[in-house]
């Protein structure tokens, strides 16, 4: 039996939806209502709308059953039709519409085995959330609320709707997601709904990686406050459990005097919180560029003798468990190749002061350069505040504006074998040396770098490795 929602009268903010959308999204309910079924814009709409947030899509919830749905829309196909669900496209913008439905017992922890069509209250009290629950009549400017998402939004609080347990029984990763609209939003959750998240940690085992990652990149690259949402991750246990490497950071010392903010956990959160731009790349180098510090973790005596905290090798080997730990998630292999040379590099800056301007110029011309740059200086700014190296870096880098940092090499290996050198490793290796010359800046044209050949071409025969 249908129940008497809260309605409440909410104007339109044209700013926070398209106009293309809304109009479209608009033409599609008012053509089922003109085949006498029920519609309403569904999901986070009503939400969003509410607190002021952009809109960017809109889905669609009707009595009409799916094929009733196809044939009021011919420029439509089956999304997910089992289910209640055709994707219907107007004006090139595509919307899925649902019908209103119950869902019968979750075998997977994702899927529903069957569901049943049914009325707007059932279909509200099968949503995740109170705030995601509510309908949204176009025509009449009202929001539709049958779980309470009105009172929920004013306190700013995530609950699930009806017994919590249930709902994250039904789709496991729906855990992740309290996390994720908390931490957007900003807001607080439900203390019943957060121990069922506490308790159900471990269900996220069944969840596929895939999933798993992209819930967790989008929950770090959206919240105002990352370093915050992961913290959140781990107090409900489900770091543990998705992520035990960044867990495990929990507790590490580290020496007070670089790293005045305290342990490893710590020091990641303030970084994440750091972040300017955030790319998933970014945000990966960021959670694992101490992630062997753990396993790393030792007390030496210094040059006085006196105990210090070292992480010998952490950069090498946390590239190695980076590797692994993104390989698990399944991403890209062009971010596990980024990610992990910026994991391994991330103690390079040190040596800058002493770098000879042919390996500068070497890893500044890197296409991982920036990601680099901005780690490190994220990871000083969140420890010991230093810049130093950071600051001579980018001042060498500005040098090279005028050209780039690793220009064409003025001596080819033509040039080489016309003088009498052979094919093979060692004018490899000649050629290698002489365009190390060149970056250091021992010739800077074609004239100039013949000459320089010429002076030393006996030497390179003998051997290729020339140093300045």
């Amino acid at each position: 039996m249908s129940g008497s929602p809260t309605r409440k009268p909410v104007t339109l903010d044209a700013s926070l939806v398209p106009p293309t959308i809304r109009d479209a999204a608009s033409q599609v309910v008012t053509s089922l209502r003109s085949a006498g079924h029920q519609a309403y814009f569904a999901g986070g709409f009503a939400r969003d709308l509410l607190i002021g947030r952009p809109v960017h899509d809109i889905d669609i919830a009707t009595d009409a059953p799916p094929n009733r749905v196809e044939s009021l829309f011919p420029d439509s196909r089956s999304f997910g039709k089992s289910f209640g669900v055709v994707q219907v496209i107007i004006d090139d913008c595509p919307f899925e519409v649902a019908t209103f439905r119950t869902e019968g017992p979750y075998r997977d922890g994702r899927r529903p085995e069957s569901v049943r069509f049914t009325t707007p209250d059932e279909d509200a009290r099968r949503r995740d959330f109170t705030i995601n629950g509510m309908f949204y009549d176009p025509a009449s400017g009202e929001v539709i609320d049958y779980v309470g998402g009105l009172a929920d939004l004013e306190r700013r609080l995530i609950r699930a709707i009806g017994i919590p347990a249930e709902r994250f029984a039904e789709d496991h990763l729906r855990i992740l997601r309290a996390i994720r609209f908390a931490s957007v939003l900003e807001f607080d959750i439900d203390p019943a709904t957060l121990q069922a998240m506490r308790d159900h940690a471990d269900d996220l085992r069944a969840i596929s990686p895939e999933r798993i990652r992209d819930e967790l990149i989008r929950t770090l690259m959206e919240a105002p406050h990352p370093g915050t949402a992961l913290k959140r991750l781990s107090a409900t246990g489900i770091l543990a459990v998705i992520l035990p490497e960044v867990e495990a950071m929990h507790g590490v010392e580290q020496p007070p005097d670089y790293h005045p903010e305290g342990d490893v956990f710590e020091h990641v959160c303030l970084m994440l919180e750091t972040m300017k731009e955030r790319t998933p790349a970014l945000v990966w180098s960021i959670l694992m560029h101490d992630v062997a510090k753990p396993a790393t973790f030792s007390i030496q005596p210094d040059r006085q003798g006196n105990p210090r905290i070292r992480f010998f090798g952490h950069d090498e080997q946390g590239a190695i468990m980076a590797a692994d730990i993104l390989r698990r998630f399944r991403c890209p292999n062009q971010l596990i190749d980024d990610v992990v040379i910026a994991v391994r590099n991330h103690m390079r800056f040190a040596a800058v002061p002493e770098m000879r301007a042919a390996t500068l110029r070497k890893w500044v011309g890197a296409p991982t350069f920036p990601l680099e740059l901005e780690l490190h200086r994220i990871d000083c700014l969140s420890s010991h505040g230093s810049l130093d190296h950071y600051d001579q870096i980018r001042t060498f880098r500005d040098t090279l504006t005028t050209e780039p940092a690793l220009p064409r090499p003025l001596i080819t290996g033509k040039d080489l074998m016309q003088r009498g050198l052979t094919p093979g490793p060692h004018l490899g290796r000649v050629l290698k040396s002489i365009y190390e010359q060149q970056l250091e800046g021992s010739f800077s044209d074609r004239i100039t770098a013949e000459a320089w050949l010429d002076q030393h071409l006996d030497t390179l025969r003998a051997s290729p490795d020339i140093q300045p």
